[in-house]
């Protein structure tokens, strides 16, 4: 059978719109700073020590470890490990003494086990200044953070799937829509036609061959689009497990709003703003700058709203602030009353506020409820750090709606 289209018949739009796909697939792919393929590889082969190595220099940045100087670090587990525990954490303790934190607790007073673990550190602090990812101070190099940001990216994206959040359809995505009901041709691009029911609906009406009155296409389902910026709390009191999980959140955010063809920023603050990212569709950026990301000083919420206001571009998209916290606030003559002016300046450009906040005391979780009215958002009162990712997906997913 022959389709009855002539090229006088398209529409300016879809005879340039091979051209345009082919710009926006380029705009819509993850970019990619990885220069050093052996790293990827290793990763995505499974590489089990290179796996290791990463979630060690993970927990690095995480817990604030600013080098790793073997005769200090053994001395502190000798001399105190419950705080040794507190300072580095249980991965790095069993990957540089090849033991767990209970083994080696229980036998720290066993003069050869001393010695065993002592050599293990100094040998496996070696290892890793040899492959390049610390530097000869102790220091985590740029490949070791971005063996770092990796390892961050494949642990949160093999917990989505598990848990089985993330994406969930496999629609065609693109800046015209997501394909939705078949309805009658009237100049529609030419890929949106459903060639199949033309042909069935030209059998049905006994023609031999498809007429321009016998086309479907598909319709496409509109979203607007949305700006998220996602600010991070990195105070003190965010070292340790609260941070890495509030950054395997980012990456999931990151992850599914990109691959929705919507934006995303990143704002860091803690007395001030550590990092700043406009919205972007660069998800290696902004796992990059995930992973490197460390607990700092105090906290500021009035300063994240005001600098995450000003990362959005104007117009008349959604924009939506999502901030995680675990404390309202601690800096400045009157904090709760400059947030909430800060709030309302935000919500009078335009932007929506929501709050994820941790463990919140009383006075820090009323505030926060302020801010969110005001804000016209929503606050996530967080007793447990399993489950951030999927509350910060919730959250972004409410955006659509």
């Amino acid at each position: 059978m022959i389709l009855d289209i002539t090229a006088d018949e398209m529409t300016d739009e879809e005879q340039t719109v091979e051209e345009t796909e082919s710009v926006e697939a380029l705009k819509g792919k993850m970019h990619s700073d990885f220069d050093d393929e052996r790293l990827m590889h290793s990763v995505v082969e499974s590489d089990e020590q290179h796996v290791k190595d990463g979630k060690l220099l993970c927990d690095s940045v995480d817990y604030a470890v600013g080098s790793f100087t073997p005769d200090l670090m053994f001395k502190e587990m000798v001399e105190n490990f419950k705080n040794a525990q507190r300072l580095f954490g249980p991965t790095i303790i069993r990957e540089l003494t090849g033991y767990g934190s209970e083994y080696v607790e229980k036998n720290l007073k066993i003069g050869d086990f001393r010695d065993e673990i002592k050599r293990n550190i100094e040998k496996n602090v070696d290892r890793l200044k040899e492959e390049g990812l610390l530097d000869k101070e102790g220091r985590v190099t740029e490949d070791g953070l971005r063996l770092a940001s990796l390892v961050l990216y494949t642990e949160e994206l093999d917990s989505l799937q598990t848990h089985g959040l993330g994406r969930k359809d496999v629609k065609e995505r693109s800046h015209y829509g997501e394909r939705d009901e078949v309805v009658a041709y009237s100049r529609h691009r030419y890929k949106d036609i459903d060639m199949r029911g033309s042909v069935l609906r030209a059998i049905r009406r006994g023609h031999d061959h498809v007429d321009k009155k016998d086309l479907q296409a598909f319709s496409r389902q509109q979203h607007g689009r949305i700006s998220i910026v996602y600010a991070l709390d990195a105070s003190g009191s965010m070292r340790g497990p609260k941070i890495t999980t509030a950054k395997k959140a980012g990456v999931a955010l990151a992850y599914n709003a990109i691959q929705d063809k919507n934006d995303v920023g990143l704002l860091v603050f803690t007395s001030k703003v550590e990092t700043s990212i406009p919205p972007t569709q660069d998800f290696m950026l902004l796992l990059s700058e995930l992973a490197k990301l460390r607990a700092g000083q105090e906290t500021d919420i009035a300063i994240a709203i005001e600098k995450g206001c000003e990362l959005f571009e104007r117009g008349a998209h959604t924009k939506h602030l999502t901030l995680l916290t675990d404390a309202i606030p601690t800096r400045g003559k009157d904090p709760g009353r400059a947030s909430m002016e800060a709030a309302s300046a935000a919500r009078n450009a335009g932007v929506t506020i929501s709050i994820i906040g941790i463990n919140l005391e009383r006075e820090g979780e009323a505030l926060a409820r302020q801010i969110v009215e005001i804000g016209a958002g929503k606050l996530y009162r967080v007793t447990s750090l399993e489950n951030i990712d999927a509350i910060i997906l919730e959250d972004y997913e409410s955006l659509k709606q």
